[in-house]
């Protein structure tokens, strides 16, 4: 059966499915314009996803070829997913900041044998055992990956600026973190409700009401730049603190309040987490080493083998920021290199 959610205020959203995954769907959000609905991300690139989006904007009472707009809070397929059907269908334009759009312009000229190339060196001076990197080395073994072709935007969403929503008041915030190019988006209006605060949010991934976004490495096999995506991410959510919107409408779970609440709570996860990579860090550990300790949803012998190299990247952005904060250095000479509190 279609979920679908009336938020007021012409926003409505479609819970789409997300196959095979515990966050179970992703929202795709349906605001109302007067040249016709645009939509707020899209949903999981797959068949049965997109007959669920399908069903759920004629629910809404609107159709996949009357969608003016698609806005994409950031790349991942969870949410860019089916913006190439949608566009397909309907002729829509596809917005993204430009960090995310090279992303998506590098996915789709790289073979895949070169990101697995690269995924296993990084894992490798990660420190990761070679059983764990076996399977990325070995020959004839199929090179698939979700994502890898995603559809390029047509339109640049630019901080600061108001998207190109007749009718509306949508502005565009640039929110670093989960990924490079993320963005929340601000719609400036009264809440339908009149709810005390600034408008609404839709915080894609940024903030989330129950469960901490992913904030891992900004994978570039040509750029060098260290980059700190978990100081980005928490400079992000003081950003977005200020903001003080009355509702926040996420990409996943459910609309919330209190958004400056839930902005500290994040806060001071991350600064407990920190805290204990610190005391975890009185002994020389490797990134993977140090995700092998680390607290996680599940033991570590239990992480699948995927979500064990979203747990290195997680673990080395949380590394870069105690670097970066002169917390912990790396060891000199160690290989692959070992980190230590200082």
């Amino acid at each position: 059966m279609v979920q679908t959610f009336e938020h007021g205020g012409g926003v409505r959203s479609v819970a789409v499915p997300i196959p095979d995954n515990p966050l179970g769907h992703t929202l795709v959000y349906v605001v109302d314009t007067d040249r016709g609905p645009v939509l707020v991300d899209t949903g999981w690139d797959d068949p049965g996803s997109w007959d669920t989006l399908a069903e759920g904007l004629r629910a809404c009472g609107t159709t996949a070829g009357e969608v003016h707009g698609v806005v994409i809070t950031h790349h991942h397929p969870d949410h860019h997913g089916l913006s190439g059907r949608v566009r397909e269908a309907s002729g829509a334009w596809v917005a993204m900041h430009a960090a995310d759009t090279a992303v998506v312009r590098r996915t789709r000229q790289a073979p895949p044998e070169r990101w697995f190339t690269y995924m296993s060196a990084k894992l490798a001076a990660a420190g990761a055992p070679e059983e764990h990197l076996a399977p990325l080395r070995a020959p004839g073994v199929p090179r698939t990956l979700p994502g890898l072709s995603p559809a390029l935007p047509d339109r640049e969403i630019v901080p600061g600026e108001l998207l190109d929503l007749p009718g509306r008041r949508l502005r565009a915030i640039w929110t670093p973190g989960h990924t490079p190019g993320h963005v929340c988006l601000h719609l400036e209006e009264e809440h339908p409700a009149r709810l005390t605060g600034n408008g609404r949010l839709f915080s894609g991934d940024h903030l989330l009401p129950r469960i901490t976004p992913h904030i891992g490495l900004y994978e570039d096999p040509d750029d060098t730049t260290v980059t700190d995506p978990l100081g980005d991410y928490l400079d992000s959510l003081e950003r977005i603190g200020r903001l003080a919107p009355a509702e926040v409408l996420p990409a996943h779970q459910h609309a919330f309040t209190d958004a400056a609440g839930r902005v500290r709570e994040l806060l001071d996860h991350h600064e407990e987490r920190l805290a204990g990579l610190l005391a975890l860090l009185a002994e020389p550990l490797t990134p993977w080493q140090l995700a092998e300790r680390m607290e996680w949803n599940r033991p570590w012998a239990q992480i699948p083998y995927g979500s064990r190299n979203i747990a290195v990247s997680e673990a080395e952005s949380h590394l870069r920021r105690l670097v970066k904060q002169g917390r912990a250095e790396p060891v000199t000479g160690s290989e692959p290199v070992a980190y230590l509190a200082v």
